[in-house]
């Protein structure tokens, strides 16, 4: 028996998938509570945006809630490789 190695390039399309993020947006119903925090780290965020209004004074008040959301998109790619295989 004679064992030898034969070498050839190898062209495939595999799956691969990324992540997107998207802006929503929901407006707060007067006098509705907000929660949120200003801490940052590994966790979900709320972030309460805020805008002036005219009214005998001038003050910010809470208009609506921001909160991002994933997407999970696959789409193909084109991959090349040697790849080696033994023949007898």
């Amino acid at each position: 028996l004679h064992k030898y190695v034969v070498t050839e390039e190898v062209t495939r399309t595999v799956p691969v998938s990324h992540e997107e993020v998207r802006v929503v947006r929901e407006p707060l119903q007067p006098g509705e509570k907000t929660t949120g925090t200003t801490d940052f780290g590994e966790q979900d965020v709320e972030v309460t945006l805020h805008a002036e209004r005219a009214t005998v004074r001038k003050e910010a008040v809470p208009v609506e809630r921001v909160r991002l959301e994933t997407n999970r998109v696959t789409e193909q790619k084109e991959v090349s490789a040697e790849i080696r295989k033994e023949k007898i």
